[in-house]
């Protein structure tokens, strides 16, 4: 049974291998910022985990948009992560400044990572049933964090790409005291979950890994 990832971020990828699957993997190209907007401009503000689903089944499905997988069977998975401070959602800082000014602003504080994931059933283009399900794991931030510290951890370059300018599995494991809740969520991608949406789209966890 096949598993194609529709996303570029080597941390979701990593999480699946570790758990016995080995995905195809297919970016998609997905202006998420301006997404976002238009559906906001819409129906309104998003809570946290509509903001990570609609932006993880907006990925799902363009894929199918680029390629119709006439030939696949199997499944299709897209995810989404953004961090919940003060009520604002973070993603990717992108700059060093950017990265710089969050990491100030949470040092010594309490976020919530959420991550979103949709899934659908594909087979020969069709498309067979779609699930989808947000989680959510807090952390706490050490208080202790100094400046010099921060430009150190900057200057590495691992949080300009990473949603809240941060990783568990990395060098920002220093700087979070505490976890509460699934850490896959706060990588990139709660694998219980994949499991759990696998399975009520009819799909058997032992079919999917190796």
């Amino acid at each position: 049974m096949q598993l194609i990832l529709a996303s570029a971020s080597p941390a979701r990828l990593a999480l699946l291998r570790q758990a016995g699957i080995e995905p195809t993997v297919t970016p998609t190209d997905l202006d998420e910022d301006l997404l976002i907007a238009a559906h906001e401009a819409e129906h309104g503000p998003l809570a946290p985990a509509d903001y990570v689903l609609l932006l993880a089944r907006a990925k799902a499905e363009a894929l199918l948009d680029e390629d119709p997988l006439t030939g696949v069977d199997g499944l299709v998975l897209g995810g989404d992560s953004s961090l919940e401070l003060d009520g604002a959602m973070l993603g990717k800082p992108h700059t060093p400044e950017r990265a710089r000014e969050r990491w100030l602003a949470q040092r010594g504080r309490s976020a919530t990572l959420h991550s979103g994931h949709w899934m659908l059933r594909v087979r020969h283009g069709r498309i067979l049933g779609t699930a989808g399900v947000a989680t959510a794991t807090h952390l706490d931030f050490s208080p202790d964090i100094d400046e010099a510290e921060i430009d150190a951890y900057v200057a590495t370059g691992e949080p300009l790409e990473v949603a809240g300018a941060f990783t568990i599995d990395g060098r920002g494991a220093a700087f979070i005291d505490r976890i509460d809740g699934d850490p896959s969520t706060v990588v990139g991608m709660s694998i219980p979950a994949v499991r759990r949406l696998a399975r009520q789209l009819g799909v058997a966890w032992p079919d999917l890994t190796r």
